[in-house]
């Protein structure tokens, strides 16, 4: 019975001084051991955007945000709801103090190469088809959701 005890109090101790997955080891950063893994190896940032005119704040936030994020992370636009009617052929232009325009942050994206999803069912309820979409946007695609980054995943929703 007492070398049981034992085992397990040498077990518990033996436990608590190894050092955590999680933790880091002292000069390692979490990005230096993603780099030694593979410098391909980026964080995302998935960004869910909801409103469109009537919110114009809600909606220049988040695009500003996915334009500075893809610097250095990956990212994905996904639009749904009021947002579609931002990214059709002839919409008009989203502005507020303190940003840039929707059309502008778009171009950005779209010039980036960064991936900006219409949901083709919000579409159809405003009255869009896909062939309506601005040159860049796409229309969602399920695995796109999930093949955009390697890296953890990071979501914003305005």
């Amino acid at each position: 019975m007492k070398t049981g005890i034992l085992l397990v109090l040498i077990g518990m101790l033996a436990l608590s001084c190894s050092p955590s997955p999680k933790s880091e080891m002292p000069g390692h950063s979490e990005s230096a051991m993603t780099s030694s893994i593979g410098d391909s190896v980026r964080d995302g940032i998935f960004i869910h955007i909801t409103q469109g005119y009537k919110d114009p704040h809600r909606v220049l936030m988040p695009l500003r945000m996915a334009v500075m994020m893809a610097e250095d992370k990956d990212v994905l636009v996904y639009m749904d709801i009021n947002s579609v009617e931002l990214l059709v052929k002839g919409a008009k232009d989203v502005t507020h103090p303190e940003f840039e325009s929707a059309q502008t942050y778009l171009k950005k994206l779209i010039e980036k190469k960064i991936t900006v999803y219409a949901c083709p069912t919000c579409l159809k309820i405003a009255g869009f088809k896909p062939e309506d979409l601005m040159d860049g946007i796409q229309v969602a695609n399920k695995n796109g959701f999930f093949n955009f980054t390697k890296g953890r995943i990071l979501t914003m929703d305005y």
